[in-house]
């Protein structure tokens, strides 16, 4: 299917077998009932003559159509589609992800996108059928929706966790676009009862606060509460992989990764090679814990989806938090486009024994090219020292004036954020172990960003910024090509000339030019050569 125009034909027989396959890549709109649904809603299939089809679920709540209290679309795992793609439409969706078109509206995101506004909303109406300010409001309705279901965080914190500036408007959007109010909602959540384990307790707010209060900082049910959120996640998915992959990058201070057995952190994974190690897969007993703006975040696997805990200050932060951490973990792959693609190949063996392998991704796109610049030719444990004293002297604390984490944090020893570009070009980067060749490539890499040459967390095109990535002395094909790969979430992405590349083909007799066989999929090429060392 393209993806300008779906066809009715395959997308109907997807919906009538139930394809998890099709989750997330299309909508179906039932025009008896006005209910749209996701491809594998366990409801009887609907008659063809009363479905019609769409791409995103903006384009159906545009058309008119509510979301499904059954099958839950704010559950479907994105579309790959959109998040591999690096035209401006993909790299508008992931800004919208990110809040942009909510803090800064359609001119903000325009303007972050180098374009104008007319012109952005032509490619959206072309492409979606309904404009950019329409998709955000999805976003944020359906995270509302979420919430208001799995938690008991008080509607006024729902409001503004959502993106809303007023639980006034919040009301409104949501009596308009799907014809209940929050109250409603959550009330028939209530009768039908929340997931086990799911939520954080009702704060004085009760479930029912409707005023029209602006927007203001919501913390997460107080005293140290974890607000709790369902990540769903495109199967199969080998969550082992990818947690030893972070294990052994684990910047100390900033994140820490639990293992089976109790394992954390550096000790959790041994790294060969430069930035390659996954260990075989399996999610049991594994969990990523990291600070963030305004508190701490844990990511656990579980079967079919990935337990968010998260402490904040201030809920606003949460559209972006989620964002985040499904690029991170990189949930919206599609691993049967990949292994199919893959499987036909010279890596056939190794994909067969690693289905449903990722491609760790990046929290901040600078930190991941401040982590490459500073491993180069050294091993992965001497970078991750050297990045925890740049965090330790130029990075700030999650929670300003508090050293030690938020209260009722599982691991206090979780406190500080990575610096930013401005951060660490105002920091004093000598005696830390690196190189003065070393220090003055990231003080120009520093500058460029904060500059706004280049732009690393989706924006830009992900060919431009890569050629003003080596036009920073310091910074070859090698290091521009991991960016690519873990920041700039370019699928095709290759580092030229990794040293556990090369072995690794060396090792499994793979010649040079099959590199050339594995397009589009090279960045999940080179993951699988990663773990085979």
């Amino acid at each position: 299917m393209s993806v300008r125009e779906l066809d009715f034909d395959s997308c109907y027989r997807a919906v009538a077998a139930r394809d998890a396959r099709f989750d997330g890549r299309f909508y179906t709109a039932v025009t008896s009932t006005r209910i749209y649904c996701r491809p594998i809603c366990p409801a009887r299939t609907p008659a063809s003559r009363n479905v019609r089809f769409y791409r995103h679920a903006a384009s159906a709540e545009a058309a008119g159509f509510r979301p499904c209290r059954r099958c839950r679309p704010e559950l479907s795992p994105g579309d790959p589609g959109w998040d591999h793609r690096g035209d401006l439409i993909g790299r508008a969706l992931r800004l919208i992800d990110e809040g942009v078109a909510d803090d800064a509206g359609v001119a903000g995101l325009a303007g972050r996108l180098h374009v104008t506004e007319r012109h952005l909303r032509r490619l959206f109406t072309a492409e979606l059928g309904t404009g950019p300010l329409a998709v955000a409001r999805t976003k944020r309705l359906l995270l509302a929706k979420q919430l208001l279901t799995e938690t008991g965080l008080p509607i006024t914190d729902v409001a503004f966790a959502s993106g809303f500036g007023s639980v006034r408007q919040f009301n409104a959007t949501m009596k308009e676009t799907y014809g209940f109010t929050p109250g409603d909602l959550r009330a028939a959540a209530g009768r039908a009862g929340r997931p086990a384990g799911i939520g954080v307790p009702v704060g004085e707010g009760g479930t029912g606060a409707a005023g029209g209060g602006s927007r203001a900082a919501a913390p997460v049910g107080g005293s140290g509460d974890a607000l709790t959120l369902r990540l769903h996640v495109r199967e199969p998915y080998d969550a082992g992989a990818l947690m030893r992959f972070l294990a052994g990058r684990a910047i100390p201070g900033l994140e820490r990764v639990a293992g089976p057995g109790g394992a954390h952190g550096p000790g959790a994974s041994v790294a060969s090679g430069r930035e390659g190690d996954a260990g075989p897969g399996g999610a049991g007993g594994w969990s990523y814990t990291r600070a963030v703006p305004g508190g701490v975040i844990t990511l656990t696997p579980l079967p079919g989806h990935v337990r968010l805990d998260a402490r904040l200050g201030d809920t606003r932060h949460l559209a972006r938090v989620v964002a985040r951490c499904r690029r991170l973990l990189d949930l919206d792959a599609d691993p049967g486009a990949i292994a199919s693609a893959l499987g036909e190949t010279a890596l056939g063996l190794l994909v067969e024994a690693r289905p449903g392998l990722r491609v760790p991704g990046a929290w901040d796109g600078f930190e991941v090219a401040v982590r490459a610049v500073v491993g180069q030719q050294i091993s992965v444990a001497g970078a991750r020292t050297i990045l925890g004293r740049i965090a330790a002297r130029a990075g700030r604390p999650a929670v300003p004036g508090m050293e030690g984490g938020p209260p009722g944090a599982d691991a206090p020893e979780v406190h500080r954020l990575f610096p930013t570009a401005g951060e660490l070009l105002e920091a004093d980067l000598d005696g830390l172990g690196l190189t003065g060749r070393r220090i003055a490539t990231l003080r120009a890499l520093a500058e460029r960003v904060a500059g706004g040459e280049i732009d690393l967390d989706g924006a830009q095109e992900p060919g431009e910024a890569v050629s003003e990535l080596l036009r920073v002395s310091g910074i070859g094909p090698w290091t521009a090509g991991y960016v690519a790969l873990r920041a700039l979430r370019d699928p095709d992405a290759w580092p030229e000339g990794d040293l556990g590349l090369r072995r690794a083909m060396a090792c499994l007799g793979i010649p040079d030019d099959h590199v050339e066989r594995w397009r589009p999929w090279r960045a999940y090429a080179a993951l699988h050569l990663w773990s085979s060392e």
